[in-house]
């Protein structure tokens, strides 16, 4: 899996995909560099996501605008509760915000952009813990942001129309988050998929279970499209689709075999060979994933806090920085 899953340039900025679709790329595609997108027609366009932070968002609004000058965004759609695809709504608070409701429920209660900032002022204090969520966090800033909710939600799906495009939202959680939406342009036979897709990066389970976001590859594999825009990393196809089913697959397979034989979820991260998914992006968000698997497997199963997870996923790429992990 060494080779890259992109079917286009990956570069930052704007990228024209033709017909009034457009994709903006955050490389490298890890923590905090997310995508968006754009679906223009008649003069109307619809968002697909903000980012992390304020900056970041004025910067892609700005390249928007300047790409489809006489064009308004009057949609705004959030795929997911994660502040790296919400955090800039403020700068669009004027366009109606749809998410699924869910999504919202869980935007109201999640970590919020002032947390981040606390966090990192006081990383230098957390030792290797806070080395790592620099590492993760340190390139963003968090002052000033004052989070924008939806404003219209929805369960299941939802059609919209932007000019004459219609765009189906089809809410395929809970899988990475606890309400994931994909936004389909059949017209330009383009999918805008969130963080159920992490292309040449390694996905990581929030919510679970896994079932649901193996249903959603799967679903995204049947329709009739070319070009596929992942919440993080390259422009894809469905290679880059069935790349994720199958790392979702081969974890799950693998954690099932330790789980049965009583190791915990830590031993169990540690010791599950990635093979050719090792070369992916923050393989070390394996940590996460056994336990999310561990705990729709086992209603006993203690699932740690995210700070525990946090310093799990810290250790591990350490251990793999220096060689010291025992599988690849």
């Amino acid at each position: 899996m060494s080779a890259s899953l992109g079917t286009w340039p990956y570069t930052r900025g704007l990228h024209d995909l033709g017909n009034g679709c457009f994709a903006w790329l955050l490389p490298n595609g890890s923590w905090g560099w997310s995508n968006a997108g754009l679906v223009t027609d008649g003069g109307e366009a619809l968002l697909v996501d903000t980012l992390f932070d304020l900056k970041l968002t004025a910067e892609m609004l700005t390249a928007m605008r300047d790409a489809a000058p006489r064009t308004r965004i009057g949609t705004v759609v959030n795929t997911h509760a994660n502040g790296d695809h919400c955090y800039g709504n403020s700068l669009v608070s004027d366009a109606e915000i749809i998410a699924s409701k869910a999504s919202a429920e869980q935007m109201a209660h999640d970590i919020q952009p002032a947390q981040f900032a606390s966090l990192l002022r006081s990383a230098s204090d957390m030792g290797a813990l806070g080395r790592y969520f620099l590492q993760c966090f340190g390139a963003f800033d968090f002052a000033g942001i004052e989070p924008a909710l939806p404003s219209r939600t929805f369960s299941g799906a939802l059609s919209l129309q932007v000019g004459s495009k219609r765009i189906e939202l089809l809410e395929v959680g809970p899988a990475h988050t606890a309400g994931d939406v994909i936004v389909h342009v059949p017209d330009d036979r383009t999918v805008f998929t969130g963080d159920i897709l992490f292309i040449d990066g390694t996905p990581i389970i929030w919510a679970g279970p896994v079932e649901r976001w193996i249903d959603a590859c799967t679903r995204i594999l049947a329709m009739d499209i070319e070009t596929v825009v992942p919440g993080h990393g390259p422009i894809t196809d469905k290679r880059g689709v069935l790349a994720v089913k199958n790392y979702l697959e081969h974890v799950r397979t693998e954690a099932r075999k330790r789980f049965d034989a009583g190791m915990s979820a830590c031993d169990a991260a540690r010791d599950i060979s990635l093979g050719d998914f090792a070369g992916w992006l923050d393989a070390e968000r394996i940590a996460v994933n056994v336990h999310t698997l561990y705990r729709h497997w086992s209603p006993t199963a203690q699932t740690p806090d995210v700070m525990t997870l946090f310093r799990e996923m810290a250790a591990l790429a350490a251990d793999r920085a220096s060689g010291s992990s025992s599988r690849g």
